[in-house]
């Protein structure tokens, strides 16, 4: 399935790197910008596994900004940080370090990131399912009783956010009312308002390609200029969000997936659930592959070769 090895290491000594996430390599350009890298490594259980999945950096960057695009047209008022898709000649990077990063880099905005997970859920499943399972609630907040996992919250999709951890620790699910505790009413309103109105544009605009956005997780910054709250990150990928095949789906069933929950089932049917030094099997790196490309095109409308040669041509 894989045309080349996957690529779990991003060196750039052209740059400063600032941070290194399960994912993401950040570096710094200049005072005002940031260049985003993804690589092909993927985590599941909050555990960096040993092999990655070949071009699934490409796809959650193309993804991302395919949605930044429809996003923007959709919600003209919404602020994002994506600028670029291309280093801009100033950052100095070598012949192979732009080879490296094509097709898988952002130059972003340099602004400041809330420490929240701003997750969005339109159908209860995962650890949503679990907490209502024992205590009828999901982040605290009580929901109707007799819900069926896998289906639709009968109000509508419903804002649960996460602290955001260090990397090795643990998000951990708050209330919204928790989140306005650590960044101020004013801005956790604000979050939770463009949560809601981001996930249910993005989840009509999916269902009319095939595909159910159960949930999804975003994140947020503050442009301290303008004092605007703007996206950013990753944004409606097959990292951050449970992505349902529609023509399959049904209340009590959990529908065939286009996201990391096959690597996340493969791991707990295994017993390897939160283990470190994980080797994921060819045929599972070869599956995670194709469902990553498959609902890149169902979303893009474009293939992952054809966008991969356009960059490349």
């Amino acid at each position: 399935m894989a045309s080349a090895a996957a690529i779990t290491t991003l060196n750039l000594p052209s740059l400063k790197k600032l941070a290194s996430g399960k994912v993401r390599d950040l570096f710094e350009l200049d005072a005002d910008t940031l260049l985003f890298t993804a690589s092909d490594r993927i985590s599941a259980y909050d555990v960096v596994l040993n092999n990655g999945v070949p071009g699934k950096g490409f796809v959650l960057t193309q993804i991302s900004a395919h949605w930044f695009s429809v996003l923007s047209k959709r919600i003209p008022s919404l602020k994002h940080h994506l600028v670029s898709l291309t280093p801009p000649a100033s950052a100095g990077l070598t012949p192979e370090e732009q080879t490296l990063v094509r097709g898988r880099s952002m130059v972003c905005r340099r602004l400041k990131v809330f420490p929240l997970e701003a997750i969005v859920r339109g159908y209860i499943t995962g650890s949503a399912w679990a907490e209502y399972s024992k205590h009828g609630t999901v982040h605290g907040i009580p929901q109707p009783a007799g819900l069926q996992p896998c289906s639709p919250f009968p109000g509508g999709p419903i804002y649960t956010p996460s602290t955001k951890a260090e990397q090795g620790d643990k998000d951990i699910n708050i209330s919204p009312a928790q989140a306005a505790e650590i960044v101020g009413q004013k801005y956790a309103d604000r979050i939770a308002e463009l949560s809601l109105l981001v996930y249910k544009e993005a989840a009509d605009y999916a269902r009319e390609r095939g595909i159910i956005v159960a949930d999804t997780k975003f994140e947020f910054a503050l442009d301290e200029a303008t004092d605007e709250v703007v996206l950013v990150d990753e944004v409606l990928t097959p990292d951050s969000s449970r992505f349902w095949d529609a023509s399959q789906w049904q209340p009590g069933h959990e529908a065939p997936s286009y996201d990391k929950q096959y690597v996340r089932d493969y791991l707990t049917n295994s017993g390897l659930k939160g283990k470190p030094n994980v080797v994921l099997p060819e045929e599972v790196v070869n599956e995670t592959t194709k469902k990553y490309r498959d609902v890149f095109q169902k979303l893009t409308g474009r293939s992952y070769e054809e966008t991969l040669q356009a960059l490349e041509g």
